[in-house]
Parts: C-alpha cells; sequence; structure tokens
C-alpha cells in the first residue's frame, strides 16, 4: 500500500479536529454511562432480586445493532451528536454496572463491620470504604466501555456525527486508502491512549496497591 505522507503532512489540523470530536463523542458516553451504572449498581447491591432483571435489560440493549439504534433516535434528536452518544451510553451499560456490582461485592463483610464499629454511617463508609476497593473493578470496566465506544464512534459518520468515522467513509468513497489508513491509526492510538489514562487514574486512586506492591 503506497501511503501519500504529503496528504497527511498538509490534513494534520483537519485529522486533529475530527480525533477531538472522535474522543468527546466516545468518551461522555461512558462518563454518563458510569454516572447511571454507580446508582443502579448500589440499588442491585442493595436489592439483589433487581440485578437479573437489569443486567438483562442492560444486554438486550447492547444486542441491538447501532446503527439500528441511531435510526430511532434520529426521529427524537435529529443528525446531532445526542443521536449518537445515547446509543454509546446504553451499550455501556452491559459493561459498567455489572463491574459496579462485582466491584461493590469484593469489600468483604467484616470491612463493612469494621467501618460500622469505627462509627461509619452508610455514606461515609460508601463512600470512604466501599467505593475505593471497587475502584480496580470499576475501572477495569470503564477500559472496555471506553475503548469499544471510540470503536462505535465511527459508524456515527453515517449520520454525519462520526469524528474520525468521517475519514474513513470519505477515503473509503474516494478510494484513497491513505486517509482510511490515517484515521485507522488514530482511532487505534486513541484507544490505546485513553486506556494508558486510565490506567494512571486507578494508581492515583489506589495508592495503598502501589505500597502493597513495594511491601511484598
Amino acid at each position: 500500500m503506497d501511503i501519500d505522507w504529503g496528504w497527511i503532512g498538509d490534513h494534520t489540523g483537519t485529522l486533529g479536529d475530527h480525533a477531538l470530536i472522535h474522543i468527546r463523542l466516545a468518551l461522555l458516553p461512558v462518563l454518563f454511562g458510569l454516572l447511571i451504572s454507580l446508582p443502579a449498581g448500589l440499588a442491585c447491591r442493595r436489592w439483589q432480586w433487581l440485578y437479573a432483571p437489569v443486567l438483562t435489560v442492560s444486554n438486550v440493549l447492547y444486542a441491538i445493532p447501532s446503527l439500528a439504534l441511531f435510526m430511532l433516535f434520529i426521529q427524537y434528536t435529529g443528525l446531532s451528536a445526542s443521536t449518537v452518544m445515547i446509543p454509546l451510553t446504553l451499550y455501556s451499560l452491559s459493561v459498567l454496572i455489572p463491574n459496579v456490582v462485582d466491584g461493590l461485592g469484593a469489600v468483604s463483610e467484616p470491612v463493612r463491620q469494621a467501618a460500622t464499629a469505627m462509627g461509619f454511617g452508610t455514606l461515609r463508609r460508601l463512600v470512604q470504604v466501599e467505593l475505593p476497593i471497587a475502584v480496580p473493578v470499576v475501572i477495569a470496566g470503564v477500559r472496555v466501555a471506553a475503548v469499544s465506544s471510540i470503536s462505535l464512534v465511527a459508524i456515527g459518520q453515517l449520520i454525519g456525527q462520526g469524528g474520525l468515522g468521517y475519514d474513513i467513509i470519505r477515503g473509503s468513497q474516494l478510494q484513497f486508502q491513505t486517509q482510511i489508513l490515517a484515521a485507522s491509526v488514530l482511532i487505534v492510538l486513541l484507544a490505546l491512549a485513553t486506556d494508558a489514562v486510565l490506567v494512571i487514574v486507578q494508581r492515583l486512586l489506589t495508592p495503598w496497591s502501589r505500597a502493597r506492591r513495594r511491601a511484598s
């Protein structure tokens, strides 16, 4: 494959703009999904009978083809960024809710009892004990959801909201492989960079894990 490096150099700014749009369209749904999943996961831990139906609904939503969801929401939100971000938010729930539930489940009962014995109320125990312990499992789910979302955003270009998906489709229409390759590589780099940032965030939120590794 012949790569037109001159074209890439001439369009660096445009590709960068598309990459910024791409990352915004991809990561905002993950953030929204996390904001939904945290209370949903807490509810599923509190009332365990709720977990099975919530998980079933989230998995059914994930099974719906993304283009079909785009076409469904386009009737209500038009050719806007919301038409892409709402389905991606729904998709993230199938990963994030189980990870929130599993993360909270990783907190042992003796730890909860010890926190209660120290005078921690329900909210304080949740914020200062349970959620910090759940962070590694929750962040693992966020990493999967983020990488998946970065990949799926490109399909949104079929309704005019795809970030780097524009370059993939445009390159396909013109049979210009350089544009397709440049956009594809940037999408992979965005996914790798996002994953690396989330790993750093996890380490910052769990300093005791580094101390434990050094001690061992």
